[in-house]
């Protein structure tokens, strides 16, 4: 098992705070946002890592050189031109190779033992791809997945409106009572995810979404697996949310 990271974008909801530095290289409780990512793919036995980078690719680069110092196998892309999350882990196609992945945003911070769970899930079935979900979140401002009994994805809609949220309530699709499932944002794919990125046209948003290669590998009849994320989940979205991590 290898990993992605995704770590190319400045983050503008920073504001300066990333000015000089891109986002998942600022600091929660004294260490970088990525350091305590690779930590926790280190503990779980995944040692070969690609981080995707764009802005200020060299403050990245720089600090974890070749990973050796954590543990890890640390490897290098640059993610040149920025539209869309469906098209942001084609530059590591090749450093995947033939090989199964974990790929996660450089900003989303879980516990360590988070990455186990999702390798034990894995392991369990013969699946496409896996993708965690949270509770609790304004799915209007992200994916919104729907399971079946087995806890694998049946269909998946990306920053859903008001009106759309309305009608999966009028269709049955929302239940009372029951959890609205938010995209996490980590994952593990089989290789052959890349070739449903590569046929992805842009959304009406004008980028192209991972969401949408998703939905087609469940259209073709791949199974995507799905696994709830047990205590912290946190997207690092802004200030506010940075500041509350530092106590």
């Amino acid at each position: 098992m290898k990993s992605v990271i995704l770590a190319a974008g400045k983050g503008t909801r920073m504001r300066d705070l990333t000015n000089e530095v891109p986002k998942p290289m600022l600091k929660v409780q004294g260490r970088p946002i990525l350091e305590h990512i690779l930590e926790g793919l280190v503990a779980a036995g995944i040692r070969d890592v690609c981080i995707v980078t764009g802005w200020h690719a060299e403050v990245i680069e720089g600090y974890f050189g070749d990973g050796s110092r954590f543990g890890a196998r640390v490897a290098y892309v640059r993610q040149e031109v920025q539209d869309g999350t469906g098209k942001a882990a084609e530059p590591a196609r090749a450093f995947v190779g033939n090989d199964d992945f974990l790929l996660t945003y450089g900003d989303i911070l879980v516990k360590p033992d988070t990455y186990q769970r999702m390798l034990a899930r894995w392991r369990g079935g013969n699946f496409g791809g896996l993708l965690t979900v949270t509770e609790g979140e304004d799915v209007t401002k992200g994916g919104l997945n729907f399971f079946d009994a087995g806890f694998n994805l049946t269909r998946l809609v990306e920053k859903p409106s008001a009106a759309q949220l309305d009608e999966l309530r009028a269709t049955g699709w929302l239940k009372p009572g029951q959890p609205a499932w938010y995209n996490a944002g980590i994952y593990i794919f089989q290789p052959v995810v890349f070739e449903f990125m590569a046929r992805l046209e842009r959304s009406p948003r004008g980028e192209y979404e991972l969401t949408d290669a998703i939905g087609a590998m469940v259209a073709s009849g791949r199974t995507v697996a799905g696994l709830a994320i047990e205590g912290r989940w946190v997207d690092v979205r802004d200030p506010e949310v940075l500041a509350s991590l530092q106590a």
